[in-house]
C-alpha cells in the first residue's frame, strides 16, 4: 500500500474528477483486453474441440473399417469389403476437413502421416481381393493388418493430441481468468484506497476543524501541493474560517458595545459622585482662599487629587474595555480582573444583591485580560438578572488544581437556576432562556468562544439549592500559578 502510495506520489498530479475517471477507465482497458485475449482462447478452443470431435470420429471409423476387414477376412462376404471400402472413404474425408482446420503442429504432422497409411490400407485391401496365389494372399494379410494397426495408433494419437491440448487450453483460460481477476481486483481495491484515503482524509480533515471552529477555535487547516478539488476545498475552508473569526471578532466588539449601552447610565452614576466632590471642595477653597488654614487647604486639594484620580480609574476601565484588541495572552493577576469586572458592573446590580469574591493570592494566569473581562462582565449580568428575591448574592471564586494543572473558577448565583433540558444547550448561539426581547441569546456563546481560545472549558450547573454555577477551568503558566 505504501509502495503504491509512493508510485502514485510520483505521478503528474491529478484532479479528484481526473483520478475517478482515470479509475473507471483503467479497469475497462484491462477487462477489455482480459476480454479479448479470453476470446482469442475460447476461438481456439473452439477449434480445438471441433478438431478432438473429428478425430474422435475418425478413430471410430477406422475401427469400424477394422471390423468389416475382420468379418471379410473370416467369411469372405463382399459386402463385408463394400462396407469396409465406404468406411475408408469416410475416414479419408474426414482426414482432409481435419487437414484444412489443424492448427496445431504435431496435429498436422500425424494427418500428414495418417494419410498415405489410409491409402496404403486401401490399396493393400483391394490387392487382397484380386490375390488368386495363397502365399501373396498371406503376405497381403499380413501387410493390411500392419496398415490398419498404424491406421490405429495414429488416429489414437491424434485424438489423444487434442484432448491434451483442449484440457491444455481449457486450463491456462482458467489460470489467466483467475490472474486476472485477482489482478483487476487488487487494481481496483488499491485504487480506490488510494482514492478514498485521498477523499475521507481531506474530509475527515474538514470535519474535525469544524468541530473545532464549533467550539470557537478558528484554525486554519495545511494546504497539501497537489492542484485538485481538495487544495481548492480546503483554500475556500480556510478562507471561510478566517472570515468567521473576523465576524467572531466583530461580534464580540458589537457584544461589548452592547454591554456599554448597558454600563454608561450606571457609568455616569459613578462618575457623578467624584466630579460632585471636586465641585464642592473647589468651592470651599474659592470661598477661603484667603482665610483657608494651609492644612486644610492641602486637605482639600489631597481629596480633589484622589476624585479626580478615581474619576480617571472609572473612565480608564470603561476605554479598556470598549478597546478593540488582537487577542494576546499574556500573565495577568485573576484578582485584578475580576475586581475590574465587579468595577464594571456594580453600578447595574441591583440593592440587595451583593458581589463578593475569593480568589487564591497571587493567581496569575495567561490571559487576553480585555476578553476575560467581557467573560466575567456577561456572567455577572447574566447572574443578576436571574435573581428575582431579594437579597442575593453572587460569587467569583478560583481556586487551583495541581494534578490537572488548571484553575477552576466558578461564578455562582443565587437566582431562578438554569433547567435541567437547557444545561447542554445554553452556549449556543441564539439560545436564550430570558423572555422575548430581553436576550440574543450571544453572550455565553461568546464566553465559550473566548475561554475556547484560552485552551479552556466552560460548563453549566445546577446548585445543590436554589440558582446556577458556571465552572471555568484554564490552564495553569508554565512559569507557576502563583505570583
Amino acid at each position: 500500500m505504501k509502495q503504491a502510495a509512493s508510485l502514485l506520489s510520483r505521478l503528474p498530479h491529478l484532479t479528484i474528477r481526473q483520478k475517478v475517471v482515470a479509475g473507471v477507465i483503467i479497469p475497462v482497458l484491462i477487462f477489455t483486453v482480459v476480454g479479448v485475449v479470453s476470446f482469442n482462447y475460447l476461438i481456439r478452443l473452439e477449434g480445438t474441440l471441433t478438431l478432438m470431435e473429428a478425430a474422435d470420429d475418425l478413430s471410430n471409423t477406422i475401427l469400424e473399417v477394422r471390423r468389416y476387414e475382420k468379418n471379410y477376412l473370416l467369411y469372405g462376404h463382399a459386402e463385408d469389403f463394400d462396407e469396409s471400402q465406404r468406411y475408408i472413404n469416410q475416414a479419408r474425408a474426414t482426414l482432409s476437413a481435419m487437414a484444412l482446420a489443424a492448427r496445431d503442429t504435431h496435429a498436422r504432422r500425424t494427418i500428414a502421416r495418417l494419410t498415405p497409411v489410409l491409402d496404403t490400407y486401401q490399396a493393400k485391401s483391394r490387392s487382397l481381393r484380386l490375390t488368386v496365389s495363397d502365399s501373396a494372399a498371406a503376405q497381403d494379410r499380413e501387410d493390411l493388418r500392419q496398415a490398419g494397426k498404424d491406421m490405429v495408433d495414429l488416429s489414437l494419437d491424434l485424438k489423444n493430441t487434442e484432448r491434451e491440448r483442449t484440457l491444455l487450453l481449457v486450463a491456462n483460460l482458467k489460470r489467466q481468468l483467475l490472474i486476472s481477476g485477482v489482478f483487476i481486483a487488487c487494481s481496483g481495491i488499491v485504487l480506490a484506497l488510494l482514492l478514498a484515503r485521498k477523499i475521507l482524509r481531506a474530509l475527515g480533515t474538514i470535519t474535525k476543524a469544524t468541530s473545532e471552529i464549533g467550539q470557537g477555535n478558528f484554525k486554519t487547516l495545511e494546504v497539501p501541493r497537489a492542484n485538485d478539488e481538495t487544495r481548492r476545498v480546503l483554500e475556500a475552508f480556510n478562507r471561510m474560517t478566517r472570515e468567521l473569526e473576523r465576524r467572531q471578532d466583530q461580534l464580540i466588539q458589537e457584544k461589548k458595545l452592547s454591554s456599554l449601552g448597558v454600563l454608561t447610565s450606571g457609568i455616569a452614576h459613578q462618575l457623578n459622585n467624584p466630579l460632585n466632590n471636586i465641585s464642592t471642595s473647589c468651592q470651599i477653597l474659592i470661598e477661603e482662599h484667603k482665610e483657608c488654614d494651609p492644612a486644610f487647604s492641602d486637605r482639600m486639594l489631597g481629596n480633589i487629587q484622589q476624585e479626580v484620580l478615581r474619576a480617571r480609574d472609572i473612565v480608564k476601565g470603561l476605554l479598556e474595555f470598549s478597546r478593540a484588541k488582537d487577542f494576546s495572552l499574556k500573565p495577568v493577576s485573576l484578582e485584578d480582573v475580576v475586581a475590574k469586572a465587579f468595577r464594571l458592573v456594580s453600578s447595574q446590580i441591583p440593592a440587595g444583591i451583593t458581589l463578593t469574591h475569593s480568589i487564591t493570592a497571587g493567581l496569575v494566569l495567561e490571559l487576553d485580560a480585555a476578553r476575560m473581562q467581557e467573560v466575567f462582565i456577561n456572567l455577572l449580568l447574566n447572574a443578576a438578572q436571574a435573581i428575582d428575591e431579594i437579597p442575593g448574592a453572587i460569587t467569583v471564586s478560583a481556586e487551583t488544581d495541581v494534578d490537572s494543572g488548571t484553575a477552576v473558577i466558578v461564578v455562582e448565583d443565587t437566582g431562578t437556576g438554569i433547567p435541567e433540558d437547557a444545561l447542554g444547550k445554553v452556549f449556543d448561539p441564539f439560545y436564550t432562556t430570558k423572555e422575548v426581547g430581553k436576550g440574543t441569546g450571544l453572550g455565553l456563546s461568546i464566553v465559550f468562544g473566548i475561554i475556547e481560545k484560552h485552551n479552556g472549558s466552560i460548563s453549566a450547573e445546577k446548585t445543590d439549592g436554589k440558582g446556577a454555577r458556571f465552572v471555568i477551568r484554564l490552564p495553569l503558566s508554565h512559569a507557576g500559578n502563583i505570583a
